[in-house]
């Protein structure tokens, strides 16, 4: 069986022989060694022509009628994910171009002399350049030159720009007028796997072909293809998880059946695979949603930990649950089977256990490990939460009423109608006036501390208010009660506790288009205006406001320093109001705000104006001399 890798003959009609020095007395004779360059599947069976191309039919259709129509674009643009065939589609669309004896469906015959050029890579006619590290401008202009020399042998010089997104700006707006307008022998193809970072004048004017994914069968039938012309036996469950893992891409399906090949020895299983790769085995997820319809909680726990013993994350755990979880989901209608990209083996195992599972339960079982996974990275005991989410999706199946069931009442409401209920057939005294409210708030709270006694608190509240209240006949009932009358519900205890104060609440702060520039004393005189005009019930936050002093640390950037925490937060509490007035004032919309604690350095001691003027005589003897002089004095 000849390997893959490389072929090695021992045997030859005619071999070297070596020799040593005389003095040696020593002769040898070594056989010569050949060994082929080995190339890897990926560049082994690049496809030769559209014919050829896996998973991208009606792109390969459309080419093949441009070429055999001879209408063709000055400027194509071929985007998709990695591996799934732009440059080699772009290699065979540049070499039926150029063809001289085209086939009837638009194939390049591979016989004439600039098939046969392009084979040998000696064509220059097709110049490829990787924009990853040619991305400048000057780069862009060498290949503008290149375009104004017409072909000497050919009709078309065809250009190759792989990863067109790594140009640069500059290189983009240099390449705009040469991409719109080109010489009539120049065609333009670029291939990028990122198209939102391509400007939008570049990509109206090209052709845009999206490749697609490739999918699951379509990877493992071409790595059927190559296993069979490699001498490769395989599983099909194998292939399956090299399409998996290969998320689309044939490329990498490629370089993974090699590594696989080369690790299996020629033998392709499925548990060589899941040992090569690191994947964990499917059936540990089949085995934990059996357990989890059937509540075996213990049984789930023992298997979690040998999962993870074996090494796999626990987010990995909870993200491949999930991924079969949905799979188990379309296994449960006909309409989306045809979503799971799984071998037919898996499929079978999936629609077997979408009979065992109901659709509430799955729904419910997403739900929880979606929360998980949200939930993963910010968790402190990742293990333990992993472990609470598969308990609660085996306790999803368990009846309400059981005591391991873990569950509280979803509504309060219904619990107190409940508990009304109980209480509605026995006579009940009912107080008038304003004591009415609070007996029934009396009557029931102690019927949820301790059971249900009415008789007892209707006796106790009329010898408390010591009034005689007529007594219904016990055929008679009892007038519904308002559950909204009974105290305050915690939905408005939860809105009286975040409710602020009208002041409080925060302008949505527009930026506006204005940048004129302010000084120091227009940010001071703006300052003293906005707290003249606060309203009457912030005074004193105004008061205090008065006596800061913001200043222009980095234009425009504010910066105000205060000395107490308290005063902080009150300030923080309307500092987008602040800053929306400074920007309104100061016609600026690019100011920011930046209010700190000061530091102990920073705090400046208050002058009162005895000190102020104290400091004034120090500095001009004249007022010193003059207050005297007057008898003047502050009081």
């Amino acid at each position: 069986m000849q390997t893959h890798s490389f072929a090695v003959w021992n045997d030859f009609r005619n071999f070297a022989q070596y020799s040593r020095p005389e003095k040696d007395n020593i002769r040898h004779d070594k056989r010569l060694i050949i060994i082929m360059e080995y190339i890897v599947s990926a560049r082994k069976y690049r496809p030769l022509s559209f014919d050829s191309v896996v998973g991208q039919t009606a792109l390969t259709t459309t080419l093949k009628n441009a070429v055999k129509s001879g209408k063709l674009a000055h400027a194509y643009l071929f985007c998709g994910p990695r591996g799934v065939g732009k440059t080699t589609c772009a290699r065979i669309f540049a070499k039926a171009i150029n063809c001289e004896n085209p086939t009837g469906d638009g194939e390049a015959c591979g016989e004439c002399e600039s098939c046969k050029a392009f084979a040998e890579q000696r064509s220059y006619n097709i110049f490829e350049l990787d924009a990853a590290s040619n991305n400048s401008v000057e780069n862009i202009k060498s290949l503008m030159d290149q375009t104004r020399i017409p072909p000497q042998v050919g009709r078309y010089k065809v250009f190759i720009i792989d990863e067109v997104h790594m140009l640069s700006t500059a290189a983009f707006n240099a390449f705009l007028k040469t991409l719109e307008e080109p010489p009539a022998h120049v065609i333009f193809i670029l291939a990028t796997t990122e198209k939102h970072k391509i400007l939008p004048t570049i990509l109206s004017r090209c052709q845009i072909y999206d490749f697609e994914r490739m999918t699951v069968p379509n990877i493992i039938s071409h790595l059927k293809m190559v296993a069979e012309k490699e001498n490769i036996s395989y599983e099909e469950e194998a292939l399956a998880v090299i399409a998996e893992k290969a998320d689309g891409g044939m490329r990498d399906a490629l370089s993974i059946f090699d590594q696989a090949a080369s690790f299996s020895g020629g033998n392709v299983t499925y548990e060589k695979i899941i040992e090569d790769l690191n994947v964990l085995d499917s059936e540990n997820y089949f085995r934990i949603i059996d357990l989890a319809v059937e509540n075996k909680v213990g049984e789930i726990m023992v298997l979690l930990n040998s999962v993870i013993c074996k090494g796999f994350d626990g987010g990995l755990i909870i993200n491949g649950l999930a991924s079969h979880v949905r799979n188990v989901l379309m296994a449960k209608d006909a309409q989306t089977i045809p979503l799971l990209e799984v071998s037919q083996q898996q499929r079978a195992k999936y629609e077997e256990q979408a009979k065992k599972c109901s659709t509430p339960f799955l729904y419910k079982a997403l739900q929880i490990m979606n929360r998980c996974d949200i939930n993963y990275r910010q968790s402190a005991n990742k293990r333990l939460l992993v472990e609470l989410t598969l308990i609660e999706v085996a306790q999803i199946t368990q009846p309400d009423d059981s005591p391991a069931a873990g569950r509280s009442p979803k509504r309060l409401k219904s619990l107190f109608k409940k508990i009304v209920r109980e209480i509605q057939p026995t006579p009940a005294a009912q107080v008038a006036g304003a004591g009415m409210h609070s007996l029934r708030a009396k009557q029931v709270a102690q019927t949820v501390v301790s059971g249900p006694q009415p008789a007892a608190v209707s006796n106790a509240a009329t010898a408390n208010t010591g009034t005689q209240t007529p007594v219904k006949p016990a055929g008679a009932a009892m007038p519904k009660m308002k559950l909204g009358s009974i105290g305050m519900s915690f939905s408005n205890l939860v809105k009286a506790e975040n409710e602020k104060p009208s002041y409080f609440k925060e302008p949505e702060v527009e930026t506006i288009g204005e940048k004129k520039e302010f000084d120091q004393d227009a940010l001071n005189r703006t300052w003293r205006a906005m707290c003249n005009r606060m309203p009457a019930q912030m005074q004193g936050l105004a008061t205090r406001l008065k006596n800061l002093s913001p200043e222009i640390a980095d234009y425009p950037n504010i910066e105000v320093l205060v000395e107490s925490r308290i005063m902080l937060e009150e300030i923080n509490a309307i500092k987008s109001r602040i800053r929306a007035t400074l920007i309104k004032e100061l016609q600026n919309g690019n100011i920011t705000l930046n209010i700190r604690l000061a530091k102990e350095e920073e705090i400046k001691p208050r002058m009162t104006p005895r000190n102020v003027l104290d400091n004034m005589k120090k500095e001009f003897p004249a007022i010193g001399k003059l207050v005297q002089t007057l008898g003047l004095d502050l009081v």
